[in-house]
């Protein structure tokens, strides 16, 4: 029931109509017995959304792309990890003060830690946008030993500098060089799903691979991952973590992970995104 009381939450980014984050936050909220609906809105100019949030009394949102970087201009206060990352994709709205986080750390790393250990490990991200920074972070901090690979030679170093990690041309990339390998780059998302960010020969049995695309829920490089018998975390895992950290940010009671996981697993099995 929406009504006068109602809590307001929302996703902001371009575009927005593919993401399954309405579905599993409404379904915790009312899991949860909260007063609250979370939408999608497409937008283009986060700092005008910003002000618009405030005016609106929209008590969270969560930031998606291209605006993770752009709108930490615009907040009251940042969270120390977030601000280490470089990129905000939760805010909190605290009586017309804008609190920045990042959740996006914290979910792939619990993501990780349910099927295998960080520290000491050599671990190898493919992509150096925002999502390889936050995770990048999140491992190098969990005591792993961190290789960026990327196409783009510029990018790569410099994520690869900031995160004091090596870096290595993506073409150069060699196998049984890394015990968990993580792809951060859109590579083999619907509706592309023939797509892949690595050829399968550079898989071994003994990798843990990770996708963090969770639409299609097993993309073409976990597919080849697990039919070279590596152990595969699909992308439903990091989502579902960042988002219940965003729920209990937002709300603080303990977020029903169960109900966000089979909200999302159901709505990629039943909807055409």
């Amino acid at each position: 029931m929406i009504d006068a009381n109602t809590s307001l939450f929302g996703l902001i980014g371009n575009p927005v109509a593919h993401s399954l984050s309405p579905v599993m936050h409404n379904q915790a909220f009312a899991a949860a017995g909260c007063n609250a609906v979370y939408v999608a809105l497409k937008v283009t100019d986060p700092g005008s959304a910003l002000n618009g949030i405030r005016a609106l009394n929209f008590k969270g949102l969560s930031v998606t792309l291209p605006h993770k970087v752009a709108v930490m201009e615009y907040l009251d206060e940042i969270d120390e990890a977030a601000k280490r990352i470089g990129a905000v994709n939760t805010i909190v709205n605290n009586n017309g003060k804008l609190s920045g986080f990042n959740t996006d750390c914290q979910g792939a790393i619990k993501a990780l830690r349910v099927r295998t250990s960080i520290e000491g490990k050599s671990i190898a991200i493919i992509g150096a946008g925002g999502a390889a920074r936050a995770i990048g972070f999140g491992l190098t901090t969990a005591g792993g030993h961190l290789t960026i690979l990327n196409r783009t030679r510029t990018n790569g170093e410099q994520l690869a500098a900031d995160l004091q990690a090596d870096f290595l041309p993506l073409d150069e990339c060699r196998p049984n060089r890394y015990d968990i390998l993580i792809n951060t780059t859109p590579i083999g998302m619907h509706p592309d799903t023939n797509a892949t960010p690595l050829a399968n020969n550079l898989l071994s049995k003994e990798m843990v691979v990770m996708d963090i695309v969770y639409n299609p829920l097993h993309t073409r490089l976990l597919k080849d991952a697990a039919a070279r018998g590596c152990r595969i975390i699909n992308g439903v895992d990091m989502f579902v973590f960042q988002g219940a950290h965003q729920f209990e940010l937002w709300t603080g009671q303990k977020a029903p992970v169960g109900v966000m996981q089979n909200a999302v697993l159901q709505a990629l099995q039943t909807k055409e995104i």
